[in-house]
């Protein structure tokens, strides 16, 4: 990383769009921006301020630090304040539910929420999380996810997040994380930034994580964009991600740190590393680093980078005060901003074990006792789960009106993915492994199923209603018994899936990443054979993101395809409800399907080829349908697409100017920053209490070994400056310049459910910046419009001066070009119905 400073060398390297080369450098910024409580965190500040200031070093650094890998029942936690009767905080996976933990619900992937296109759902999903989180003691939920954006189709956790567009993201982590701290939880954005793909992502031997280079104009207008909105809604945490950006490393890259999230975003939560991601001690706190996660230097390794290192780092001077305080008030304030201090209750499960009974240190086996409440969180969240599960299934197809099902004579529902995992939902941890019916990915975003309604189960109990004969098979390679049972059949139903996860399990040869954008377990070939000798096929497919379905598209025999994704817990009612039309089909793709590999443009790097493997981003904003469209690639589905059981029509498109005046940039200096307290600098007041006994590899903020002074090394220029500094023109505000919220224009159009059914239209608003260089269209706004037969209703956006704008490398700030603006309104990315032109 370079060491040089001041913002012109941030200027002169984001200027070069073409930065995305083998060896691309991060800019340094320092100092670490402390934060100043603004943005609706004044109470939540002060109160902070308070409390820190009553703490010792010792009690400021146990805060930062966490205690190591199964050192207590959460995932993360850190150090507590026994003097203050202040416990640790508990971190927790996962971003769609409680990851270990019994009685709480499994929702649906943020993919598949984000595929409702309905923020309502977005926010109620978000808030249940938090609800449950909040019942299990937990402080912190750690997600929703932003990174993987989901730049390459074949992404092992791009399921996770919620889709390839920002601006989808943005809206969708948004009101998820303003769900998830309504319910009285941090929320934490992950995985800050460009965490793309799981090859490579950690340091494994001799090779160093990847890295993955982009230039300023693609970081701003396309991977940090939901992350602004992330800040913009509140987002009281921040995760770091394992890769390198230009070659530095997430943890420690002062750049997106320091000036991007702190100081451009005016972020005022804490930033934590993901488990492990740390690399350094001193560097990574000057960096913007202010927790570290799980507290060891590795797995259950005993050793750290903070803890005692940290204490003595503040008792030389390496580490400023200001510094340390500006850490712990960070943390201490996100507590307070979502009302911790009223909501806490014990933690009362334990991720390392389902027993009642066991160890509260269990990598060191010490101190047996309950550790196991089994409180029962899940409420009335099934409803929600159902809803969502049904919202967000895509109709790609529906030939001759196959669907919905009107009490067919009998029914064929056809394989594996349509049953039950024989050892039950649950019996792979983390889900690892790919037995019967998908309803989520694998890793550690993953929960506990409380039950799973397989499809077969819930078809089954709609076929005795309607005294349908039934018949199912579970076996995706005795094509002789699916083609027999198919044969018989009014209907046949095939149900087939694609997997992917974190890169730490390895399924069916997959290392996270997808090694291909086919069907796993024979499912192609199944569903061909079926169709075969079923001119009435109809397939189901619950997949992580896009696979190959040009194929199925063509075929004759199948006259309906339905893209499930990974509904949760209520997966079989959910997909019931559509194939029997007690819910109209409303949700649109969340991503675009390709006809073959090669049309997305970029893949995942499965072998590297240099040390660290160099990822170049050189597509620039160009990912997804952006891509398709720059390239006229006709897709198999585009971006958007969604058919429903009713029609609409789109008319009377209003296009009003608003004057909120000229854009502001940020002028100023920030105050010094504070020091709270008084830290006892002599090293034998930090050292272990006489007659302590430490929990084996239990990591404790007490000095180790002598403070070292006076040493050589040279810290990064203004690392250690807590004097005042110049505000970021582009910043001032949560999520930027407050004057980015402008809003500029108001477009409005008429939408008209000409059908015979209701249903729920969700119309999009598409916007062509104007310049060569720019996406055809991007994504702009979107709703969901709930509409009788012949039913109008109005949809409205207000278009943003955000919205309008391109990032300007040279000035470091967002600027409206001369080109003009076109704004689209409709369908999908290619089904525009309405068009106009920007006064």
């Amino acid at each position: 990383m370079l060491w040089s400073s001041s913002l012109a060398s941030i200027v002169v390297l984001a200027a070069s769009a073409s930065a995305q080369l083998d060896g691309a450098q991060s800019p340094p910024s320092y100092p670490s921006p402390w934060m100043r409580g603004g943005n609706g965190w004044q109470d939540a500040y002060a109160k902070a301020q308070a409390f820190v200031s009553q703490l010792t070093l010792l009690e400021k650094v146990n805060l930062t630090t966490g205690v190591g890998w199964e050192g207590e029942a959460c995932v993360g936690n850190t150090g507590s304040i026994p003097r203050l009767g202040f416990r640790g905080f508990c971190l927790q996976d996962s971003p769609l539910g409680i990851r270990f933990a019994d009685q709480a619900s499994a929702f649906p992937s943020g993919m598949n929420v984000a595929a409702t296109w309905t923020t309502r759902l977005f926010k109620s999903r978000g808030r249940a999380m938090g609800d449950e989180h909040r019942g299990k003691g937990i402080d912190v939920q750690l997600g929703p996810v932003a990174g993987p954006l989901g730049r390459v189709p074949a992404g092992g956790r791009n399921w996770e997040g919620f889709s390839p567009d920002p601006v989808l993201t943005g809206v969708a982590i948004g009101e998820t994380i303003k769900g998830i701290q309504d319910g009285g939880v941090i929320a934490n954005a992950k995985h800050y930034i460009m965490n793309e793909q799981e090859h490579n992502r950690e340091p494994s031997g001799s090779f160093a994580a990847y890295s993955a280079n982009v230039d300023d104009k693609t970081m701003h207008e396309t991977y940090l964009w939901p992350f602004a909105d992330a800040v913009h809604a509140g987002v009281a945490s921040i995760m770091c991600s394992y890769n390198q950006i230009n070659n530095s490393y997430g943890s420690q890259n002062s750049y997106t740190l320091n000036y991007l999230l702190k100081n451009e975003l005016d972020f005022q939560g804490f930033v934590v590393s993901d488990w492990w991601a740390q690399h350094t001690g001193v560097a990574s706190a000057l960096a913007g680093l202010d927790m570290t996660m799980a507290g060891d230097q590795g797995l259950a390794s005993g050793n750290t980078y903070w803890g005692g290192n940290l204490t003595a780092a503040a008792i030389n001077g390496t580490l400023p005060q200001w510094r340390l305080d500006d850490m712990v008030t960070r943390i201490m304030a996100a507590y307070y901003k979502v009302g911790r201090d009223t909501a806490r209750v014990d933690v009362n499960f334990n991720s390392w074990s389902s027993e009642t009974y066991g160890y509260i240190h269990p990598q060191a086996n010490e101190g047996y006792q309950q550790i196991n409440y089994h409180v029962n969180v899940q409420s009335d969240h099934a409803k929600l789960i159902r809803e969502i599960g049904g919202a967000s299934t895509v109709m790609l197809k529906n030939v001759n009106n196959a669907l919905p099902l009107k009490k067919p004579k009998s029914v064929a529902v056809i394989g594996e993915d349509a049953h039950d995992n024989p050892g039950g939902p649950n019996a792979c941890g983390d889900r690892g492994c790919n037995t019967g019916t998908l309803a989520m990915g694998w890793g550690s975003g993953t929960a506990n199923f409380p039950y799973l309604i397989a499809p077969v189960t819930a078809l089954r109990a709609q076929a005795a209603k309607d005294r349908t004969l039934f018949a199912n098979v579970s076996n995706n390679y005795d094509l002789d018994a699916a083609a027999k049972a198919a044969s018989n059949a009014s209907v046949a139903i095939v149900f087939a899936n694609a997997d992917s996860g974190e890169a730490y399990i390895t399924v069916d040869g997959n290392s996270g990443d997808r090694n291909n954008l086919t069907l796993w377990g024979n499912g192609d070939a199944l569903i061909k054979k079926v169709a075969s000798v079923n001119p009435n096929t109809i397939v189901v497919l619950h997949t992580v993101g896009a696979v190959i379905v040009e194929d199925l598209k063509n075929n004759p025999n199948v006259t309906a395809i339905l893209w499930a994704g990974l509904p949760g817990q209520e997966s079989g009612n959910a997909i019931t409800d559509i194939i029997y039309g007690y819910r109209n089909p409303s949700a649109k793709s969340v991503f675009t399907w390709g006809k073959k590999r090669e049309d997305w443009g970029v893949d995942v790097i499965y072998t590297p080829t240099s040390n660290p493997p160099q990822l170049n981003f050189n597509e620039g904003n160009f990912i997804d349908y952006r891509y398709f469209d720059a390239n006229n690639i006709e897709p198999s589905y585009e971006f958007g697409f969604g058919l429903s059981y009713t029609n609409y029509s789109y008319s009377n498109l209003q296009i009003s100017k608003n004057d909120p005046g000229p854009y502001q940039p940020t002028v100023g200096m920030t105050k010094a920053a504070p020091t709270l307290g008084t830290i006892d600098k002599d090293p034998a007041h930090a050292e272990f209490p006489t007659g302590f006994r430490a929990v084996f590899k239990y990591i404790y903020p007490y000095l180790t070994g002598p403070v070292l002074t006076n040493q050589p090394e040279s810290w990064p220029a203004k690392s250690q400056d807590g004097s005042p500094q110049p505000r970021v023109g582009a910043g001032g505000s949560a999520g930027g310049n407050r004057q980015l919220w402008d809003v500029m224009y108001t477009v409005s159009c008429t939408v008209t459910n000409t059908g015979g059914v209701k249903g729920t239209e969700i119309p999009q608003l598409y916007l062509s910046l104007g310049a060569p260089t720019d996406p055809k269209i991007v994504l702009r706004g979107f709703d969901d419009l709930i509409l009788d037969p012949g039913e109008s209703n109005t949809f409205t956006y207000k278009l943003t001066r955000r919205d309008i704008s391109n990032w300007d490398p040279v000035t470091q700030n967002w600027v409206i070009s001369p080109y003009p603006k076109t704004v689209y309104v409709g369908a999908s990315s290619r089904d525009l119905k309405l068009k106009g032109v920007l006064p």
